[in-house]
């Protein structure tokens, strides 16, 4: 592994958009060892550049917007398909709930409890064959690409999953599961 340069650090610090105090203050250290670094004039301590890299890694992934994480190759099923269909598919991927998507744009969501709730009071043959128009539910609320993962995480909070909206076209779909894994990142 290679350290690196002073003229790289002073460079990703600049594309960071973050100042010699705003990066001295966030690796605690002096603002004056910064620019000595950086210039060339003092080796840094091994402690002390892990510090400034790990502020690095931090603000990257402060950065980190929705179009870096969703899933692009949507998994969805229309209205007009069978409950029985979706039963299928959540099965094949191991997933609880999908959205439902006419034409790319979302028009509701389909649940296992949804599907539960249903066969309460109907025969499970009559389920299987409903539509899923017939028992979807709202879809998941969307956001633009751009969007920031912070944002998003909000909206998880109560929402299994997030639709990734661009022209009014759906072109993925952000689950708790894409947040969480920008931990193990």
């Amino acid at each position: 592994m290679q350290l690196p340069l002073p003229d790289e650090l002073k460079q990703k610090r600049i594309d960071l958009g973050l100042t010699q105090n705003d990066l001295a203050k966030r690796a605690g250290v002096s603002q004056p060892l910064i620019a000595r670094i950086e210039s060339g004039d003092v080796d840094p301590r091994l402690s002390t550049l892990k510090k400034i890299i790990e502020v690095f890694n931090e603000i990257e992934k402060e950065d980190v917007c929705l179009k870096d994480i969703m899933n692009r190759e949507l998994i969805a099923v229309p209205p007009d398909e069978s409950v029985d269909k979706a039963v299928y598919i959540m099965e094949k991927y191991n997933i609880s709930q999908i959205p439902v998507i006419r034409d790319g744009t979302s028009v509701g969501s389909i649940s296992e409890e949804m599907i539960v709730r249903s066969m309460a009071n109907k025969k499970t043959s009559v389920v299987s064959h409903m539509k899923i128009a017939d028992i979807m539910g709202d879809s998941f609320p969307a956001l633009s690409p751009n969007t920031d993962v912070k944002t998003a995480s909000y909206m998880l909070e109560k929402n299994p999953a997030v639709m990734v909206l661009e022209n009014g076209q759906v072109i993925g779909v952000v689950t708790k599961y894409d947040i969480l894994k920008l931990l193990s990142d």
